[in-house]
């Protein structure tokens, strides 16, 4: 059987106790409802002896419920004002939680072997960060899964199919070689400020990545057909060298706008641009 998880004080609590407040300039919004980061933390499946790395945990809310969960944590904090109620936590749950002071696009977190992604991303860098995690000419990646909480219009635009308003690069990086769902949507007032706008959790994980494309080309690609998304690709990719001639080769319209491709059409293009 398993242990019970320890009583904790609630999270509003723990804030009140520190003095701490969300900062804007962090992109902070905190969650207080136990029930809902419970729920947040079983996206990935079971965690019980699961490496998990949390990005920008503020007081610790969803740090508990992934803890509660049974999974060894490893946060990256920036904000000095909640080390402090982290290391509570880490009392709480000896062994488990490990804290990483520093700018998460910037520090190592050291992990070893697989491990699951789960943060209420600070909405300041989550585009950043989840476009790293993607990226890399190395796959499967380090990572088993990604669970993060993006502001909804971000989230819709990772899984946007192609020809909608909200396709473009974000979802083809996300969906050439892995994929991508929104598992849950949060209303604004379940956050603390309330943002201005509603949330979502996106749930990613690997798939098979298609032979001989570079994943650094299908970015160059993709910045810049969508660069200038209004543009047609004959303007817009006069820039990449080959690329003009890899849509003739392939029967691509030139005249087409980059958003009515197919994330497969972009793979083919970008393995014409590989080889």
């Amino acid at each position: 059987m398993m242990e019970a998880a320890p009583a904790l004080p609630p999270l509003r609590e723990v804030i009140a106790r520190h003095g701490l407040s969300a900062s804007k300039a962090l992109g902070q919004n905190f969650l207080f409802d136990e029930h809902l980061l419970d729920r947040i933390a079983a996206i990935p499946g079971k965690l019980q002896g699961a490496q998990v790395l949390e990005v920008g945990p503020g007081p610790g809310g969803l740090t508990r419920a992934l803890l509660r969960a049974g999974a060894q944590v490893t946060a990256i904090e920036m904000d000095r004002r909640c080390l402090p109620a982290l290391a509570e936590l880490a009392k709480v749950f000896p062994g488990q939680l490990r804290v990483i002071e520093g700018d998460a696009t910037k520090v190592s977190h050291g992990i070893e072997g697989p491990y699951h992604v789960v943060a209420n991303l600070p909405y300041n860098v989550g585009t950043p960060l989840f476009v790293g995690w993607l990226g890399g000419e190395s796959w499967p990646p380090q990572w088993a899964s990604l669970t993060l909480m993006f502001q909804l219009e971000v989230a819709q635009r990772i899984v946007a199919e192609a020809g909608s308003d909200a396709y473009g690069r974000l979802a083809v990086l996300a969906q050439w070689r892995s994929e991508a769902k929104i598992a849950m949507k949060v209303h604004r007032s379940a956050f603390t400020p309330p943002p201005k706008v509603m949330s979502a959790i996106v749930h990613v994980t690997p798939a098979e990545m298609p032979e001989g494309v570079s994943a650094r080309m299908l970015e160059r690609l993709t910045e810049a057909s969508f660069g200038q998304r209004r543009k047609m690709l004959r303007q817009s990719l006069k820039g990449l060298p080959g690329a003009l001639a890899a849509l003739e080769r392939l029967g691509i319209d030139p005249q087409r706008r980059a958003e009515t491709l197919s994330v497969a059409e972009f793979v083919s293009v970008g393995r014409e641009l590989t080889s």
